[in-house]
């Protein structure tokens, strides 16, 4: 399973971007869906993610500044950024937990990363 994510890009301190991430095959259920981010020199940490029945978590970080949805007819998860600020800058990665088919297994998947760069 390959997610596909896109959005990412130049933007100015308080400006806005949207990321999109879409699991484009036929698979069985998502559970959960969440964006993960990686600055340079930086460890990898979620910023955000949503079940399948809907609750949201954010880093604290990105609270009130950063909205995570979710379509479930789309298999697609989105990430609006508004507000934005120079330490926002990092590739950012989608995740998904997924069960390929009704007796499978959930595994978990990532896309290929989008980068954020926010000028100050």
């Amino acid at each position: 399973v390959q997610l596909q994510a896109s959005g990412g890009g130049l933007a100015q301190a308080g400006g806005s971007l949207r990321l999109t991430c879409t699991v484009p095959e036929t698979i069985f259920s998502i559970d959960i869906m969440g964006w993960y981010r990686q600055a340079p020199g930086k460890q990898r940490e979620v910023v955000a993610a949503t079940g399948r029945i809907g609750g949201t978590s954010y880093v604290d970080s990105v609270k009130g500044r950063f909205t995570i949805s979710r379509d479930m007819a789309k298999n697609t998860v989105y990430l609006q950024m508004n507000s934005l600020k120079p330490e926002d800058t990092a590739v950012y990665y989608c995740n998904a937990v997924i069960r390929a088919t009704a007796k499978g297994d959930d595994y978990s998947y990532w896309g290929q990363g989008t980068l954020v760069t926010v000028s100050s």
